[in-house]
C-alpha cells in the first residue's frame, strides 16, 4: 500500500446500491422484488461483456434499458402499467450506500484522490451521484463511455491512470464485483474487494489481495497505512 496515491472506486454496486430502485417500489412489482433485481442486475452486466467481445457497443444506459426488458418479461411484469418507467427513473437516484460519504470524506482527508471508474454513462453516474450528495467528495468521475469499452477489458483501467496521471502501482481500485477486481488486478491496481455478504472467492484464477465487509472499513485500512508512512 506504500505507493498509493489514488482510491478509485467502481460505482455500481460498491458505492451506489444497485438493488435500491427495485426496493423503491417492491409493493408495485408485487412479486419477489430481489429476485427481479437480481435478474435485472445479471442481465446488465452480461450484456456489457457479450456487446464489448462482439465489438457492438451500446452506453450503459441502453443495457439498463434492454436488461430491465428481460427481467419484467421473465416474471410477467412487462405490461404493468409504469413500472418500468418508475424503476428506470429511480435508478437515476439510487441510493448511497451509507458508509460512502463518509469514506470518501476520510479519505480525501488523509491526502489520497478519490475517483469513480465506472461502465455507467456519465449522464447516469452524475445524477446518482448528485441524489445521494456524493459529487464533491469525488476527485473526477470516469466512463468507459469515453472509450466505448467496457470493463474488465484493460483499456478502462489505462483511462484512471491517463486521466489522474499516476501509474497503476499508485491506484488502490475498490470494488464489491470480483470480475472487476479480477480486471483491474491484472492490469496492475491494488485491490480492495468489499464483501459485504462474506461470499466465497468467485474467480481462482484472479486470487483477492485484499478484502473487507465495509467501506469504513476501508478508510481504515488505508488510513492506516498512510499514518504509518507519515
Amino acid at each position: 500500500m506504500d505507493s498509493i496515491r489514488a482510491c478509485v472506486f467502481d460505482a455500481y454496486g460498491t458505492l451506489l446500491d444497485v438493488h435500491s430502485a427495485v426496493k423503491r417500489y417492491a409493493d408495485l412489482v408485487g412479486v419477489d422484488a430481489t429476485v427481479v433485481s437480481a435478474l435485472w442486475r445479471q442481465r446488465q452486466l452480461e450484456y456489457s461483456w457479450t456487446r464489448t467481445m462482439m465489438g457492438r457497443y451500446a452506453d450503459f444506459w441502453q443495457l439498463t434499458e434492454e436488461s430491465l426488458d428481460f427481467a419484467l418479461l421473465s416474471h410477467g411484469l412487462a405490461g404493468r402499467v409504469g413500472l418500468k418507467e418508475r424503476l428506470l427513473e429511480a435508478y437515476f437516484e439510487l441510493d448511497a450506500y451509507p458508509d460512502a460519504a463518509e469514506t470518501l470524506q476520510a479519505l480525501r482527508e488523509h491526502g489520497f484522490l478519490t475517483a469513480i471508474l465506472s461502465n455507467g454513462s456519465q449522464g447516469m453516474l452524475q445524477a446518482a451521484l448528485k441524489a445521494s450528495n456524493l459529487t464533491d467528495l469525488l476527485d473526477v468521475c470516469i466512463s468507459v463511455d469515453e472509450i466505448r469499452i467496457y470493463k474488465p477489458d484493460p483499456r478502462a483501467y489505462q483511462l484512471a491512470c491517463d486521466r489522474l496521471s499516476v501509474s497503476p502501482q499508485e491506484i488502490c481500485f475498490v470494488s464489491s464485483n470480483a470480475w472487476d477486481l479480477g480486471g483491474a488486478g491484472t492490469f496492475g491496481f491494488e485491490t480492495i474487494r468489499v464483501n459485504r455478504l462474506n461470499g466465497p472467492q468467485e474467480y481462482a484464477f484472479a486470487a483477492l489481495r485484499h478484502q473487507v465487509q465495509s467501506l469504513s472499513e476501508l478508510a481504515r485500512l488505508l488510513g492506516d497505512s498512510r499514518a504509518a508512512r507519515t
